[in-house]
């Protein structure tokens, strides 16, 4: 079980991402609007979703008395909170856009709690030379042994993006009953119990990014 603590400033957000982040293999052991209440508590937690990135200042102090946690930030700005968080010495660290739909931002917690770096595969060349070497190592070691069809990628990234069936049936102009076929094909190959965990296998094991 990973224990998720969620920094942001309003209680209608805390509810929000609450919500987004209910999963069995999730626990919300609390929110705050702001880090005071996480540096106190940091032994119980796993990973930290802050949804302020102006908070990121004083966040590095925190983190770096806990190198186990692990933070999760939501930001449209990953060219600034990026490089601020590979100065970092922790377990791992994600970026997820702003609106970005549940399935993305649990994938993100898991990846993070995992030791992964996670970020939108739109912004993955902001990651530096050697983050990227120490990110692609991870993902070897972590291969399948049964490889997904370039198809069945292509479906899993457009299932990690939030997409329905039907959704996915138009992009790829196939029918949603090969969709249903391709996501059965996806959860045998990965062990996968869910779309959900699905979503988590594959990008621990750098099948699909954010």
């Amino acid at each position: 079980m990973i224990r998720v603590f969620i920094i942001a400033p309003t209680p209608m957000m805390q509810a929000g991402l609450h919500a987004l982040l209910t999963h069995p293999d999730l626990q919300i052991v609390g929110t705050a609007p702001a880090l005071d209440t996480l540096i106190t508590n940091s032994e119980n937690v796993d990973v930290v979703v802050i949804t302020d990135e102006s908070q990121l200042g004083e966040a590095g102090p925190a983190f770096a008395r806990s190198p186990l946690l692990a933070p999760v930030i939501l930001t449209d700005n990953a060219e600034r909170v990026a490089p601020i968080l590979q100065t970092w010495n922790v377990r791992g660290w994600g970026i997820v856009q702003l609106d970005a739909p549940a399935a993305q931002l649990q994938a993100a917690v898991v990846g993070a709690a995992q030791g992964l770096v996670v970020v939108p595969h739109a912004f993955s060349s902001i990651l530096s030379p050697e983050k990227r070497a120490a990110t692609f190592e991870r993902v070897i070691l972590e291969g399948t042994d049964e490889a997904l069809t370039p198809r069945e990628r292509e479906v899993l990234e457009l299932v990690s993006q939030g997409l329905s069936n039907k959704l996915i049936a138009r992009r790829l102009h196939i029918s949603e009953h090969t969709v249903k076929f391709h996501i059965s094909s996806i959860t045998g190959k990965l062990g996968a119990s869910s779309r959900t965990d699905a979503v988590r296998r594959g990008l621990s094991r750098g099948l699909i990014t954010l």
